[in-house]
């Protein structure tokens, strides 16, 4: 989705909503967790590219899919990454909870201070395609 930032309207942000209001999103050994239970995860083949500050390392990725049936692709730069384990959040009404898919390297919803939970009127577009990245597999 395509979102203003709470703290600062004028800087838009690309993340994916993982949860709305009433929703309880929370990180588990970097598993995601949805209402209490496991998102479903399977490895994939590592990529290759400066996704967590090295350049040309390999970073491990992952293929989740929500309840929904919704499946995308996601990195993970460290075991027991800062964001790894996280607190149960309880999305208030009228908010989403937003994720970036560099789960170690994204300020989102799951740093308060930063980000928190994004107000759906800031919400104004969803992203619908890739045109150019840098991923080297």
């Amino acid at each position: 989705m395509v979102f203003a930032s709470p703290n600062n309207p004028s800087v838009t942000y690309v993340e994916r909503m993982v949860g709305v209001g009433g929703d309880r999103v929370q990180m588990k050994e970097g598993l995601l967790y949805l209402n209490g239970t496991p998102v479903r995860r399977e490895r994939l083949s590592d990529v290759v590219g400066e996704f967590c500050g090295e350049p040309a390392a390999a970073t491990k990725r992952w293929r989740e899919t929500l309840p929904n049936g919704v499946s995308y692709e996601t990195l993970d730069c460290v075991d027991n990454g800062s964001y790894d384990n996280t607190v149960e959040y309880v999305v208030p009404p009228g908010h989403a909870f937003m994720m970036g898919d560099n789960r170690d390297n994204s300020a989102d919803s799951r740093v308060q201070t930063t980000m928190g939970y994004i107000p759906l009127d800031h919400v104004f577009g969803r992203f619908s395609m890739i045109f150019y990245s840098r991923v080297a597999r």
